[in-house]
């Protein structure tokens, strides 16, 4: 428990080290720490009795002044927020002066006169615009026509014999929430569907797709997959809350740069995979990479890639709680090595993707 000590009790203490007592001796005595008597020494050193209790009368009056000065504070950053508030309008001036009335701070007649606001109008009340007329005429116009927009209204109500000009109508149009939101949809070109054939060597044709989960805080992510279509073999799967078609094209040129350049890359119309950045990218390249974009609608079409997708979804993220993303990473790597190396495929003979290949390409040198 802090004990307080009077004005006495520390100039006495102080004495005792100035008349050669020790300080761990008077701080044993009176129960205190060398700090403590230090602290006192260097606040209070060569002085009376009087001298430290005027000292700590002013230290208690500097604590109150400040308290005081700190609510005066306060209380005029209030005021200057409504002096530095723009007041244009006739409302804004009437909130304005109900503010400066309140609590007594200010007379009715002197808030209207520091707000330049004469008392007729703070005591004007609005009268509400009676627009039922016109809500009516609108309301069976657009049940009549839905997909006709606003001039079309204009038009229709004026050719009617109503009166009310372009704004009044566009005003109670917009209130009733009748605006009719345009998104140009990108034309896609004609996809000519392609048979789904088997390759008869690696690199030949690689297929690519987007997959998306969540993790236990909520936060989406998004998972880039790349197999080949000859042995099933997972060629990479990329990992992060935003996958764009740069994202994409590093990740393909990064395989590339390991295995080689494939003849074709399959994939759906996603904008990642229909972006002019892809399609350049495929078109520089020393042999020219082909894009083969299936139908709009038809995932059957890619149904390598959609096969590992379903694998990924049963065996990866729906079995495992991922709380971020470096923990999606490891799993997706560890699955696709195993997936690679271990994991039987009926289609292959319920062989790895791995050992197919091993398997199958010295069999066709020796052919």
């Amino acid at each position: 428990m802090k004990r307080k000590f009077t004005e006495s009790q520390i100039v006495a203490a102080i004495k005792k080290q100035e008349g050669g007592i020790a300080v761990k001796d008077i701080c044993r005595e009176i129960g205190i720490s060398d700090a403590t008597f230090y602290n006192w020494k260097a606040k209070y050193g060569g002085m009376e009795v009087k001298d430290v209790t005027r000292m700590r009368e002013l230290e208690k009056e500097n604590a109150e002044l400040k308290k005081m000065f700190a609510e005066m504070s306060l209380e005029n950053r209030a005021m200057k927020i409504l002096i530095e508030k723009k007041v244009l309008t006739s409302q804004e001036k009437r909130e304005a002066v109900e503010c400066l009335t309140k609590d007594g701070q200010l007379s009715n007649r002197k808030a209207c006169k520091l707000m330049s606001l004469s008392r007729t109008s703070y005591q004007y009340k609005a009268k509400l615009k009676d627009d039922t007329e016109l809500q009516n005429a609108l309301t069976d116009l657009t049940t009549k026509h839905v997909a006709i927009g606003f001039w079309q209204c204009c038009y229709r109500l004026w050719n009617k014999g109503y009166w009310w000009n372009h704004k009044r109508i566009y005003r109670v149009y917009t209130d009733m929430k009748l605006n009719i939101r345009r998104r140009a949809k990108r034309r896609l070109p004609e996809r000519v569907k392609q048979p789904l054939e088997v390759p008869t060597g690696p690199n030949q044709v690689w297929s690519i797709d987007f997959m998306s989960d969540s993790l236990v805080d909520g936060r989406r992510y998004r998972l880039f997959n790349v197999i080949d279509d000859f042995n099933r073999e997972s060629l990479a799967i990329e990992v992060d809350t935003s996958l764009p078609s740069l994202r994409v094209i590093r990740v393909l040129e990064k395989l590339i740069n390991h295995r080689g350049i494939p003849t074709t890359i399959r994939c759906d119309n996603r904008p990642e995979f229909i972006s002019h950045k892809l399609e350049q990218w495929c078109s520089e390249k020393d042999k020219p990479i082909t894009l083969q974009f299936i139908q709009p609608g038809r995932p059957m079409q890619n149904a390598f890639i959609e096969r590992k997708n379903g694998s990924i979804r049963r065996e990866l993220l729906n079995a495992y709680l991922f709380y971020s993303l470096n923990e999606v990473r490891e799993k997706c790597e560890e699955w696709r090595l195993d997936y690679n190396t271990e994991r039987p495929h009926k289609s292959l003979g319920y062989l790895s993707p791995i050992k197919y290949q091993d398997d199958l390409l010295p069999k066709k040198r020796s052919d």
